[in-house]
């Protein structure tokens, strides 16, 4: 399970389906609605949050924000608790820079052998492209996240 904490922008078409998926596995473990993955460690940050499930509602409703932009239609319908305001998801969650960092070098390094054309756009020697985070992300210094297994 890999929930990208980078920016949905940055993901090729593999891992914007993908993070959609496994997101919405995710919800469902977070609702109670599974009995595998329980434990999985990507889900921690969701369950530090107040409301865990509404968090994992705004992420899921950047997914489909930049998936509705590249015309794919993701069923809002299948998000939980959907942000009130769609048009502000606020950067609560907190992310470290460690682990923005570990995040997009393993981006790269997908992207890079799976989708050239995203590649040459976003991490191509030249390209000047600093990492950024989903909009629900705020950044502070640190190491990578304790719950991240690479």
């Amino acid at each position: 399970m890999r929930i990208w904490s980078v920016h949905p922008r940055f993901l090729d078409r593999q891992a914007l389906i993908a993070g959609w998926r496994e997101t919405l596995l995710a919800q469902k473990v977070l609702d109670g609605g599974t009995k595998g993955y329980k434990h999985h460690p990507q889900l921690d940050r969701w369950r530090e949050t107040p409301e865990p499930l509404v968090s994992i509602g705004s992420y899921l409703w950047g997914l489909r924000e930049e998936a509705t932009a590249r015309g794919y239609q993701f069923d809002a319908g299948r998000i939980l608790f959907p942000p009130a305001d769609p048009r502000a998801l606020d950067a609560s969650m907190p992310l470290s820079t460690g682990q923005l960092d570990l995040e997009w070098h393993h981006l790269e390094a997908k992207v890079e052998a799976r989708s050239p054309e995203v590649y040459a756009r976003w991490f191509a020697p030249g390209v000047e492209q600093e990492a950024a985070p989903h909009p629900m992300f705020r950044l502070f210094e640190g190491p990578r996240a304790s719950w991240e297994r690479n």
